[in-house]
């Protein structure tokens, strides 16, 4: 099907002169909306006006401009059964509809503005002509020029392509209307959850190599959270699936921290957590908690790398290290490194205590929840020991805290200052967390705080952590036990306070 009648209505007049011009070149007759004629005309380039067809001229200072029977009859009409009818009526079949919609800077303008910044007329085109693809072709995007031009030069859009362009075509009308939704709705968990997400890249594979798989970014501008698809990457291999979880984790969890702060996560929970008064002690100290599991590993800081504290790391097998910047000794040090992946991620740290949701994929649906973006503070916690914790030990403790919500339940994290010395998660009982994590911290424990994302159902976790050393507990409390659990810490003489707030992770 050699197209010979286009009908141009665009927003995005990217490359739409080219479009045009070789469209012409093609005899294909040209008519387009008011103003992408006024530029196209500028150009030198053939154009009608689409009052030609509609014979009106737009309404209500263009509010109106396509919503015409001889637009859709046109676009609508099967040539194998409706063209008589459209002749006798004296109606141009439309075999080419070019067509993007206004920006979303009026779309974000809706609430306010009561949608006036809908567009009406492109959406509706670009479904009619999606709906009869088997005549008309559509064009939604200027990405699809290169293509139309190629099919126009061999004579022909065929079938295929045509039936291509309009799945794409209902595909931008979906997100369109999402994006809408997004600006728009108030519901938190709403009747029907459309999100408007577009394809950043496609990935080599998944979590293993007979995965295919693709990573998508909520369109709606800047990030509300921080995201590691803000990152610019400056060196190293093309980031993985597993990178990208891991480096998702990796920022949630520094985000919490306002000192200078280091993370490393080694298959998506932490292995070492840190803040101190300066960014390489912070790193010292975090790789400190486990020296063997950072290996292969991701890091986030979330100050500059200076160059003395590049060679320290360069020491070690990175797959990705994340930092709000990178001194141009450290650039030079990581650069020795060609497969080490380095992300700058400015504005790493902005906090945002905006209700957010995610959202996890389960069999035949979607779980959707709040974000957990509680911010942790000492103010109502409540101790029920004997022994009261010092001030200090607060201060220990809301660490802890923030530490322990990012790690895979059962989840628990021993603390010392402002550093972690042992972590225990993702076990299918906290006792057995708690002896992973005192077998690994070792002599480390030994005057340490305890902080666990969720209660204590018996006493035994207690009783190895009083027996590894540990000097307090802080934990949510709210297990019919709390009372047996409560006189083990008595009898350990070991303070344990209640922050009545879970923070499970799974």
């Amino acid at each position: 099907m050699k197209p010979l009648r286009a009908l141009i209505s665009v927003a995005d007049k990217k490359d739409i002169e080219r479009l045009s011009r070789e469209l012409h070149k093609a005899d294909i007759e040209i008519y387009a909306t008011p103003g992408t004629a006024d530029i196209l005309r500028k150009k030198k380039i053939p154009i009608h006006d689409i009052a030609e067809i509609t014979e009106f001229s737009e309404l209500m200072e263009g509010r109106v401009k396509t919503l015409h029977t001889n637009i859709y009859g046109g676009i609508l009409a099967r040539r194998d059964r409706d063209a008589i009818e459209m002749k006798k009526r004296g109606v141009k079949l439309l075999d080419l509809i070019i067509c993007n919609f206004y920006s979303l800077d009026r779309v974000k303008k809706n609430r306010m503005e009561g949608y006036d910044g809908v567009d009406i007329g492109g959406p509706a085109m670009v479904r009619a002509a999606a709906k009869n693809w088997r005549d008309v072709a559509v064009i939604t995007n200027p990405s699809q020029y290169d293509l139309i031009i190629d099919k126009i030069k061999q004579g022909d859009i065929d079938r295929e392509t045509r039936k291509k362009l309009a799945i794409q075509a209902f595909s931008y009308t979906a997100w369109y209307d999402a994006m809408i939704l997004e600006y728009s709705e108030n519901t938190l968990f709403p009747q029907r959850f459309i999100v408007p997400y577009e394809k950043v890249e496609d990935l080599r594979y998944g979590e293993n190599p007979h995965q295919r798989a693709a990573v998508y970014k909520k369109y709606i501008g800047e990030s509300d959270q921080p995201s590691i698809l803000d990152a610019i990457q400056l060196q190293g291999k093309k980031i993985s699936y597993n990178n990208i979880l891991d480096s998702d984790v990796a920022i949630k969890t520094s985000s919490e921290f306002d000192e200078p702060t280091a993370v490393i996560i080694k298959h998506a929970t932490p292995s070492g957590i840190a803040s101190a008064s300066n960014i390489s002690q912070a790193w010292a100290d975090a790789y400190a908690t486990d020296i063997y599991s950072p290996f292969g590993g991701i890091v986030a800081l979330n100050q500059e790398i200076p160059e003395k504290l590049a060679h320290e790391m360069a020491k070690i097998f990175w797959e990705v290290i994340i930092a709000p910047s990178f001194s141009k000794g450290a650039q030079e040090i990581f650069a020795q490194k060609k497969n080490l992946r380095l992300l700058q991620l400015k504005n790493q740290y902005k906090k945002n205590n905006k209700t957010g949701l995610e959202v996890k994929s389960i069999n035949g649906g979607l779980l959707v929840q709040e974000k957990d973006l509680s911010m942790i503070a000492s103010q109502g916690w409540r101790v029920v020991t004997d022994k009261i914790p010092s001030e200090q030990d607060f201060h220990s403790m809301v660490f802890g805290m923030k530490c322990v919500k990012h790690v895979k339940s059962n989840a628990l994290v021993f603390v010392k200052g402002t550093r972690t010395v042992a972590i225990g998660g993702g076990q299918t009982s906290r006792v057995d967390a708690s002896w992973i994590a005192v077998h690994k911290g070792k002599e480390n424990i030994a005057g340490s705080i305890l902080a666990s994302d969720a209660f204590f159902p018996f006493r035994d976790a207690i009783d190895i952590a009083a027996e590894a050393g540990v000097t307090a507990i802080v934990q949510p409390g709210g297990s019919i036990r709390d009372e047996e659990v409560i006189k083990a810490a008595n009898e350990q003489d070991m303070a344990m306070v209640f922050s009545g707030e879970r923070h499970f992770y799974h």
